[in-house]
């Protein structure tokens, strides 16, 4: 399959949803489709980091790399979405100075270590002075790729505004030469792309003679200008003023555009919308796609897409066959545009993986990191739990929670503290042995139950642990009540709570459903809110001996069936009296009031109330004659439509 390199100034990345045929499928998959790109540059994209959404970031099937203003915020940006199906790049780059770092690191990308450099970076005495480096990549306009194949660069280069800009405008513009040229003479291959601001030639821009005439400017000063000059010098065909510059002996890159359409007019990417200059065509052609010499044949068609809005710019691509020539020896595109073992002979020999995502993805930004879309937030299953149930605990071995519980039907529970070892946080359990004989046999000495306090004590642990809040321990039981529980899908939420009875586990298991054998709760309740939680066991025995303790069974929660259920036939009906037609209110003759405003000026005014629709006179009650209104007078703001 031929694979297509778009290039777009977009004049802010939602703008064209605004526009057909964007707005129907409002996603920047659909636009890519309908593009039929694999590779999309987009310019202008006026957006910061706090700007960034899961739609665009979280495209399914794609991968981006965004550069963004350091300081003029909503200001220029560039991003480059990859389809992963089709291209992999292999290194990934922000700026084209080089002095930038990766995310998370302090050091830049020209002093990484040679496998992990693109290359190409201007050497000391290459730029000018006249503006710092720094500076020069802070406004984010220059992302940079590199696939085996070659090196993509887009960018979008300063505009020609003010006398205060010049300067900058000049030393970016070198910039750009003089890293296209460094790739090229390492023996890198180089895909330029992007809104350059810049007229190559008189065909061009349209209405070209009558703007020189307005400005007394000759056409060969009009294409001596810095940016002008330093276009043709960079691409083959340029037509330069004079002699060569030094260092630009030899032009480097190929517009791609006019190699495909060489004689054709009108072929602009740009308009003024101030003038609504786009319906007659009366623009400019200021974004290319250029390349060097080597992969010039690798391009089977170029073009403009005039006929899609959504900016004042159009989108320009490149398209390059199924298979390419490489070393004289004919390869599928996949095998050079993905990393070594992704594709063979066009075959894909593994998928792609997010352990294939370069530090400057925009994936890997913690608010996106190990994502994918909202969706799996509802059906992703949670992962099996490593740690060991309680049931692991051997026969005979109970928790605190349960030797709380006492006295079971009767029974005696002789609870002895087992320490386990370190390794199992030093937890301490309560192991006990079920009598089934009867507690009022003379077999067993009676026990002398400890005072409620006593026991406390000797639950509690060593250390005492940092009082909580009434909405902590809220929280904690929230959180105990719905343990082993997994919510399936999102109406699970709106379900009512279906009330689980009250059922002693010890009594099921014997089938003892005497109720006579369970204490009153009202002597059972404890003194102190410290007494009603008294947490694990952690304590130890000083001499090593088992310690003997009768445990008083816990008060019984209130039993589930005197919780609130809610009902949604009631609740249908009070909304419906709150959000549906307001009910007229009857006044005392048993009538519908009528509802006027109040137009005298005070703190009333525009008010609306009821009152008694009969009018004033001897009409006003016909069968008695009275010649008065009613006293029923009430304002509609307080009306909720009671009855």
């Amino acid at each position: 399959m031929p694979l297509r390199i778009t290039t777009w100034n977009v004049n802010g990345i939602r703008n064209p949803f605004g526009y057909q045929p964007w707005r129907e499928n409002r996603t920047f998959q659909a636009m890519f489709d309908t593009l039929e790109a694999d590779i999309v540059v987009m310019q202008e994209t006026k957006i910061q980091r706090k700007d960034l959404r899961d739609d665009m970031v979280l495209v399914p099937g794609w991968d981006v790399y965004f550069s963004l203003p350091k300081y003029k915020k909503g200001y220029s940006g560039v991003a480059i979405y990859t389809r992963s199906s089709k291209c992999c790049p292999i290194r990934a780059e922000e700026g084209i100075t080089g002095v930038l770092c990766p995310p998370n690191s302090s050091t830049k990308f020209r002093d990484l270590p040679a496998d992990q450099q693109i290359g190409g970076y201007p050497a000391p005495g290459q730029l000018s002075d006249s503006v710092d480096e720094q500076t020069l990549d802070s406004e984010g306009r220059c992302v940079i790729l590199e696939f085996p194949a070659f090196v993509l660069i887009g960018v979008y280069s300063p505009a020609t505004r003010d006398e205060t800009r010049t300067e900058f405008r000049q030393a970016y513009i070198d910039a750009i030469d003089i890293r296209v040229r460094n790739l090229v003479a390492m023996g890198k291959q180089v895909f330029l792309c992007g809104d350059l601001n810049i007229i190559r030639s008189e065909l061009d821009t349209a209405g070209l003679p009558e703007r020189l005439r307005k400005e007394a400017m000759t056409l060969d000063d009009f294409f001596s200008t810095p940016s002008r000059r330093f276009f043709n010098h960079l691409v083959y065909g340029g037509h330069v003023i004079g002699e060569r510059d030094e260092g630009r002996e030899e032009p480097v890159l190929w517009d791609l555009c006019r190699e495909f359409h060489p004689t054709r007019a009108g072929m602009y990417t740009c308009w003024e919308t101030k003038k609504n200059a786009r319906p007659g065509n009366f623009g400019s052609r200021i974004d290319y796609v250029l390349c060097s010499s080597v992969i010039k044949d690798w391009f089977i068609d170029a073009n403009i897409q005039e006929g899609l809005l959504g900016s004042d710019h159009c989108p320009v691509y490149a398209t390059i066959g199924d298979t390419v020539s490489l070393n004289g020896t004919k390869v599928h595109t996949e095998d050079i545009m993905n990393p070594a073992g992704m594709f063979k002979d066009g075959q894909r020999q593994r998928e792609w993986t997010p352990k294939d995502l370069l530090p400057t993805s925009a994936k890997l930004i913690p608010e996106f990191d190990r994502r994918q879309n909202i969706r799996d937030m509802f059906f992703r299953r949670p992962a099996p739990s490593n740690s060991k149930p309680s049931s692991t605990v051997s026969q005979g071995t109970i928790t605190a929670t349960d030797a709380i519980q006492g006295e079971v039907n009767g029974e005696v529970r002789k609870a002895s503290v087992v320490s386990l070892p370190p390794s199992s946080a030093r937890t301490t359990y309560l192991t006990t042995d079920i009598d089934t004989t009867s507690s009022n046999d003379a077999s067993i000495p009676p026990q002398k139950p400890l005072p409620l306090k006593r026991q406390a004590e000797a639950l509690t642990p060593p250390s005492r642990p940092q009082k909580k809040g009434k909405g902590a321990l809220n929280r904690e039981n929230s959180a105990k009540s719905m343990s082993g529980l997994s919510q399936s899908s999102l109406k699970g939420f709106f379900k009512p709570r279906t009330p689980t009875p009250d059922v002693n586990p010890v009594a099921e298991a014997d089938g003892n459903t005497d109720t006579a054998a369970t204490p009153n709760k009202s002597s059972a309740e404890p003194s102190s809110e410290h007494d009603r939680q008294p947490g694990l066991l952690t304590g130890e025995s000083s001499t090593g001996n088992d310690i003997v303790a009768a445990v008083e069974e816990s008060p019984k929660p209130e039993s589930s069936s005197t919780e609130k259920v809610f009902d949604p036939i009631q609740a249908k009906e009070s909304w419906s009296k709150l959000l549906g037609k307001r009910v007229v209110p009857k006044c005392e003759h048993g009538e519908d009031c009528q509802m006027l405003v109040t137009k005298k000026a005070g703190i009333n005014c525009g008010r609306s109330f009821f009152m008694c629709a009969r009018p004033l006179g001897p009409s006003g009650d016909k069968e008695q004659g009275t010649e008065f209104r009613c006293r029923t007078f009430i304002w509609s703001s307080d009306w909720n439509g009671r009855q």
